[in-house]
Order: structure tokens, then C-alpha cells, then sequence
């Protein structure tokens, strides 16, 4: 404190009017250059470094708080993006699932048809060899009677009629051109 005295004191005696150069010492302005950057600094104190100091620190809140926020958000998308790309694992399992299971059924129908359709078919065949087989018999039941009536008309012929060989040759063609045709 006596130091600040001493060099106030010293201020006063040899401050003021004594014009120098530009390079000279002038102890006046010192001290009122001094005074006057105090009493500025005191004055940016109290109005602007408060309110300086008090934007500064809610610029930064604010940078932390959009960062965490930020942050948070990047979080929630990566979330989003593992969610929406298991779904769509999953989608695309679906997927393959419903087509094996597609071929499959596919599959078992095209064997139920060609089953089916080998089980109509030898249903078919079996029925037509039937009919063919029924039609042949009937067809030989109808030559043998054919037969047994030609027999029976051909000796009631002879029986009528003692002819010769030219005349029998002859009734026995006649007889063969009236069998049914087919």
C-alpha cells in the first residue's frame, strides 16, 4: 500500500503540464491512463462482462445440450436402422420360408395328380380290356351260335336233299354269304 502512495505521490509532483516528446515519460497520463482503464474495467464489469460471461455460458449449455441431444439421436437411428434391418432378416426368412413351403405344396399336389391321374388311367385301360374282353366272348358266343345254326341248317339241307357234291358245294356257299358281315 505504501508503494501505491509513493508512486501516486510521485504522479501528482512531477504530472501535468510539462510538454515532452513522443518518447518521453509522461507520469500524469500513466496515472490517469491507469485510473481510466480501471474504473472501464470496473464499469465492463458490472454491465458487459457479466452478461458476456453469461451468453458464453449458455452458448455452451446449449452446444452440450444439442450435442447430447445429438448424440442421442444418432443412438436412436442406429437403433432404428438394427430394428428395421433385423426386420427386414426376418422378412426375407419369411420370404424363403413362404416359397420352400410353396414348392413343397406345389410338389405334393403335382405327385397327388400324376398319382391320381396314373390311378385313372389304369381304371380306363382296365375298364376298356374288360369291355374288349366282354365284346370278344360275346362276339364268340354269337359265332358259335352262328356255327351251332349254320351246322343245324347245313344237315336239315343234306337230310332234305340227297345232292350231289357240286350241288352240296354250292348250298354251302350260299350259307356263307348269308352270315352277318363284320
Amino acid at each position: 500500500m505504501n508503494s501505491i502512495l509513493a508512486f501516486l505521490y510521485f504522479i501528482l509532483l512531477y504530472g501535468g503540464g510539462e510538454k515532452g516528446g513522443l518518447l518521453d515519460v509522461n507520469p500524469g497520463l500513466i496515472f490517469w491512463t491507469v485510473i481510466t482503464f480501471i474504473i472501464l474495467l470496473l464499469i465492463l464489469k458490472k454491465i458487459a462482462w457479466m452478461p458476456i460471461l453469461k451468453a458464453i455460458s449458455e452458448r455452451e449449455e446449449k452446444i452440450k445440450r444439442d450435442i447430447e441431444e445429438a448424440e442421442k439421436k444418432f443412438k436412436e437411428a442406429e437403433e432404428l436402422h438394427r430394428r428395421h434391418q433385423q426386420a427386414l432378416e426376418e422378412a426375407e426368412y419369411r420370404v424363403r420360408q413362404l416359397l420352400s413351403e410353396g414348392r413343397e405344396y406345389a410338389n405334393r399336389v403335382r405327385d397327388d395328380i400324376i398319382a391320381k391321374a396314373n390311378v385313372e388311367a389304369q381304371k380306363i385301360f382296365e375298364s376298356a380290356r374288360l369291355e374288349i374282353e366282354n365284346q370278344k366272348i360275346e362276339a364268340m358266343n354269337e359265332l358259335k351260335q352262328i356255327v351251332a345254326d349254320l351246322s343245324i341248317q347245313v344237315a336239315e339241307k343234306i337230310l332234305e336233299e340227297t345232292v350231289d357234291k357240286d350241288k352240296n358245294q354250292k348250298l354251302i356257299d350260299q350259307l356263307i354269304q348269308k352270315l352277318p358281315k363284320g
